[in-house]
């Protein structure tokens, strides 16, 4: 699916610089949008994502009126390279002061992240999470999970009313069960099929394996699933392994996104991130310096890295180790013996790194009206033998009291780059605010 672009010409007429310029633009955003017949200001717009500007004449300041009353936001292009050109400043500033959503790209590649984010927010419209739980929260590590927003109807119910989007549930015993009742020999011609890097026993892998398989047949045929998740830890005993091989196998078949402990926020915030920037996610959890003990004595470990400026890093670390990240994302990934004493003897996680360097974390705010950037320095890895922590990240913040007062959730999503300008135009076609921490 494409963003769908309506362009429109003023009262004196569409020329030959419109026409032009309009040509110009289908050739440069043929990727990305289907752009419609040109229609004059005023008349109704086709069912479209944004009003497209090929071009802007003083006719702008004389049919203002009809220009508020678009519905759409404004998308200028003014430029033969797909930009918006200098001159327009005025007439921008204008629409802008008078309460108008107008996108003005200044490089191609900006107006390319707009099309994909338009395009995002109308196909998550009518589109499925599917989760896999049955009593979130009554589980393992209760005092914790009982905790979580993303469970509750008032998170569902603002999904579906912001953005269309529905969650659906489905239970993790049965899957559980589905799973364990595949023949051995089914998995092994799955693991025989795609090798990879491991040193799980025999039964983890086949595990591991057939729980991918299960999803793979739950999954087939569901076109409207944009993402999916289960409750692996605090429902753990429904199942003798967690899915980590299972979502990436099924990110690498198909591009499906998950969400750790069926986390349908970061879910959500994924999709967004991903389909905007054409990027890979993952998630994890972060646990900034600042909070000491709190967090230690939840990852069993004694004391952070020592490093300078301790009160601007974080440790990034969830079931052991960096988190679940997808292999085509890692410079180094292996699928090792599980280490969290909350899951099966069976189950297994993903051990891999990303690459050093700057990294974008983000996350929706929990009544869905911002986007939440933070912009950080993944410095390397620390690991503590014996811990629930063999194979963490250590970030660097701009501020990380600023973080510890502004910080949505221990979830975070991790792209790579500083992505904030993209991030930023994402936001604001999703109709969001956006925090830079």
């Amino acid at each position: 699916m494409k963003a769908r672009l309506a362009p429109v010409f003023f009262q004196s007429g569409m020329d030959d610089d419109f026409r032009s310029q309009l040509a110009g633009l289908s050739t440069l955003l043929a990727g990305e949008a289907e752009i419609l017949p040109p229609i004059p200001v005023g008349a109704t717009l086709p069912d479209a994502d944004a009003v497209l500007f090929p071009q802007l004449i003083g006719d702008a300041f004389k049919q203002l009126p009809q220009l508020l009353a678009l519905p759409l936001p404004f998308l200028v292009m003014t430029s033969e390279f797909g930009t918006v050109a200098m001159w327009d400043w005025e007439i921008v500033s204008l629409l802008k002061a008078e309460g108008a959503r107008v996108f003005t790209p200044y490089t191609l590649d900006q107006a390319k992240v707009i099309c994909r984010s338009l395009a995002a927010r109308r196909r998550l419209r009518g589109s499925t999470f599917l989760v896999y739980q049955d009593d979130p929260g009554e589980g393992m590590q209760a005092s914790i999970f009982k905790r979580f927003y993303w469970w509750e109807a008032l998170c569902s119910e603002r999904m579906r009313s912001k953005f269309g989007v529905r969650i659906e549930k489905r239970s993790f015993k049965a899957l559980g069960a589905a799973a364990k009742a595949l023949p051995d020999g089914a998995a092994d011609e799955v693991l025989r099929a795609r090798p990879f890097p491991t040193d799980a026993s025999s039964p983890a892998l086949r595990a591991a394996a057939k729980l991918y398989l299960a999803l793979r047949a739950e999954l087939a045929g569901q076109g409207a699933v944009a993402g999916a998740g289960l409750n692996c830890l605090n429902e753990s005993f429904h199942s003798n392994t967690t899915p980590c091989l299972a979502w990436n196998w099924l990110y690498e078949d198909t591009g499906l996104l998950w969400a750790c402990e069926a986390d349908t926020m970061s879910l959500l915030t994924e999709y967004i991130v991903r389909e905007s920037l054409h990027g890979d996610v993952m998630m994890s959890n972060v646990y900034p310096f600042l909070m000491g003990m709190a967090a230690l004595k939840h990852e069993r470990i004694s004391t952070f890295p020592q490093i300078p400026e301790p009160e601007h890093h974080a440790l990034v670390a969830h079931c052991g180790y960096f988190g679940l990240l997808p292999r085509r994302m890692s410079t180094e990934w292996k699928l090792r013996p599980k280490v969290l004493a909350i899951v099966d003897e069976q189950a297994t996680a993903i051990d891999a790194r990303l690459p050093v360097g700057p990294v974008t974390m983000s996350k929706l705010d929990p009544k869905l009206e911002r986007l939440q950037i933070i912009p950080a320095m993944l410095e390397g890895y620390a690991g503590y033998p014996g811990s629930d922590c063999l194979n963490g990240g250590i970030v660097k913040v701009r501020d990380g009291y600023a973080l510890m007062d502004r910080l949505y959730s221990h979830h975070q999503i991790f792209t790579t780059g500083d992505r904030r300008l993209e991030l930023g135009l994402a936001a604001a076609a999703f109709e969001l605010g956006v925090e830079v921490v």
